[in-house]
């Protein structure tokens, strides 16, 4: 049969992160990748080995699919995977129905720590009400590349929700008894993260921690400005934490001083931005050995950074 379809060629599909759909085009064009056509959050692109960050889930081999009815699509989409899960942008009704024949029940939020599902699910998205985009593959084992937790309200802050995103599906945790620091800790979202692990944990804020972390025996509490602090004051660490508000330029120079001072083997920091995000400033960050960069669902406008850090 032929299909009307807007894109013949092999193509992409990306599904940005809410809100970030003018982060992901200009990361794809900025790395020589043409951007075919968008619809709302889904971004198609020609083919390319880049896993953008600004994508929450990418579709690797999307297909078009002419369906007749609702009965019709949900029977097409199972031929071609059990698992599907979608993408509405208009036609948000039929969508519902084509996604309530496929699963009716939505797929259970992560367990902290817990080996995320080996089942994975296609995406789709009804491109008009007879064209179904989808693709059986993607870059993500999550639906539509979504990370959603069972919650822990009592924490100091929603920001905990970063590292148990990080350490779940991205990262290994430090190990118990590691000597980790978290520069900028106040209230106390990812010390408490860290303490919880069973690591010795500096907790660098001049504002005050929870009162609850004060209490707890593997918790040192220094009283200090993050950027004033010398790492020859403190001495060797395992991790160095950071999930400071500051421009990129001065999180990457006070990175840059813990690495040279060769007393810090590794760094997750949030890089933060104001305004217009600074693509030279994640280029220059991604520069650093034994860098790589991620965006989390728990993340705003902002990236995580991991960096192994390599002795020179």
């Amino acid at each position: 049969m032929n299909l009307d379809v807007p894109l013949t060629d092999p193509f992409f599909a990306h599904l940005s992160f809410p809100g970030f759909e003018t982060e992901l085009v200009n990361e794809l064009q900025l790395s020589g990748v043409k951007v075919l056509e968008q619809k709302e959050r889904l971004i198609c692109s020609s083919p390319t080995s880049l896993q953008p960050l600004w994508s929450q889930c990418t579709w690797k081999n999307p297909q078009w699919i002419q369906i007749e009815s609702i009965a019709d699509a949900a029977q097409k989409l199972k031929k071609l995977s059990p698992l599907w899960m979608n993408y509405d942008f208009h036609l948000h009704r039929r969508s519902q129905l084509i996604q309530e024949k496929l699963l009716r029940l939505a797929p259970k939020p992560l367990t902290y720590l817990k080996p995320p599902p080996t089942k994975t699910f296609g995406g789709w998205t009804l491109w008009s009400e007879s064209l179904i985009l989808a693709s059986a593959e993607t870059s993500s084992v999550l639906p539509l590349g979504l990370a959603h937790f069972h919650e822990d309200k009592t924490l100091p802050s929603r920001a905990y929700l970063k590292l148990w995103e990080l350490f779940t599906l991205h990262e290994p945790p430090p190990l118990a008894q590691q000597r980790v620091m978290d520069l900028g800790s106040a209230p106390g979202g990812w010390t408490w993260v860290l303490a919880d692990l069973g690591c010795q944990v500096i907790s660098v804020d001049k504002a005050e921690l929870d009162e609850r972390l004060l209490r707890r025996k593997n918790i040192e509490c220094l009283k200090k400005d993050a950027f004033s602090l010398e790492p020859e004051a403190v001495g060797p660490v395992d991790v160095l934490f950071s999930d400071i508000i500051c421009e990129p330029q001065r999180l990457y120079d006070l990175t840059q001083k813990w690495i040279r001072s060769g007393l810090c083997k590794k760094l997750v920091c949030t890089i933060k931005f104001k305004g217009a995000t600074d693509f030279a400033m994640i280029q220059k960050f991604s520069q650093v050995p034994g860098s790589r960069l991620v965006h989390l669902c728990a993340n705003k406008h902002e990236v995580t950074w991991i960096c192994h850090v390599v002795p020179s």
